[in-house]
Formats: structure tokens, C-alpha cells, sequence
């Protein structure tokens, strides 16, 4: 994407009046943009400024970077008769109140509905995550300290222990 901008000050001001007020034009651009000019060039004399934005390489990024340790994990299908608990928000998940301390719950837990599960750390805010349901845990989806996203499977529950 190309943007040009003219100045308003008229050339026989001198060169360097045009030139303060052709910077400030750029900086404003680039104030204003959510990401960084790939090319700047700046006309003196013909009072214009031409910035460039480099275009999006999306597809060919996706293709070429191997998936990331922390990328969403792929859906697994729950065991039959078993049900999931799912995360409320987006941030990173956390099994017990603070490193080194006991987990809420374990695998082989049997929980009542309203049993507090584990913490979602979002934006410095510690949000509790209970079990919406009895049974007993069959297995964590997530391990401590994950990123999360909303609606994705903390831990599987069985709910006829």
C-alpha cells in the first residue's frame, strides 16, 4: 500500500520549513499505522511525501514455520460416556494456587459440580475455573502453566464414577 501526503507550506518558506513539515506528515503516518513503513521517501521541492507499506505475506509464513509448542492443540475426541470442562476465557491456565503447591484436583478425583479445578491467569486477574459438573477426572487436556484459549477441553470427566 502506497500513501501520499502534499504539505501545505508553500516552497518559498525554504527548503528546511518543507522538509519539518514533511516529517511531521511521516511520523503522523507512521504514528497512525499498526505497522512499520516498509519505505519512506521524501520530494523537497515537490512538497510530497510517498510511504509504503510492505503487503502481508500470511500464506507463505503459515507454510514454511513448523506449528509453535504453544499453538492451540488440536481437538482429541473424548473417551465414550465422558465429558470435558472447558476453559470460560482465553489466558493460561494454572492446576494448583500457586507453583509448587498441591493441585486442586488430580486424575482419579471424584469432584462435585462447583469444585474448583484450576486458575486462569488473564491481564494479572487470577479467574477460578470449577467443574460445571460431577464425576471423576479422567484426565488434564491442558498442563500447568498453558496457554488457553476460550472453549477449549481443561480435563475430561467421567460422570458415573
Amino acid at each position: 500500500m502506497t500513501t501520499d501526503v502534499n504539505a501545505s507550506a508553500p516552497v518559498a518558506e525554504g527548503t528546511d520549513q518543507v522538509v519539518t513539515v514533511l516529517r511531521e506528515q511521516v511520523l503522523a503516518l507512521c504514528a497512525e499505522s499498526p505497522r512499520h513503513p516498509a519505505t519512506v521517501r521524501v520530494s523537497a521541492h515537490g512538497v510530497a511525501v510517498e510511504v509504503e507499506w510492505p503487503e502481508p505475506v500470511v500464506a507463505a509464513v503459515a507454510e514454511t514455520e513448523p506449528a509453535s509448542p504453544d499453538a492451540a492443540p488440536v481437538p482429541v475426541a473424548e473417551p465414550a460416556g465422558t465429558t470435558s470442562v472447558c476453559a470460560e476465557t482465553v489466558g493460561t491456565f494454572y492446576r494448583a494456587p500457586e507453583p509448587g503447591a498441591k493441585p486442586f484436583v488430580t486424575e482419579g478425583d471424584v469432584i462435585a459440580a462447583g469444585t474448583q479445578i484450576g486458575i486462569i491467569e488473564a491481564m494479572k486477574l487470577m479467574i477460578p475455573v470449577s467443574s460445571d459438573r460431577a464425576g471423576r477426572v479422567v484426565e488434564f487436556r491442558v498442563s500447568d502453566g498453558t496457554p488457553v484459549e476460550h472453549g477449549q477441553p481443561l480435563l475430561v470427566l467421567d460422570p458415573a464414577p
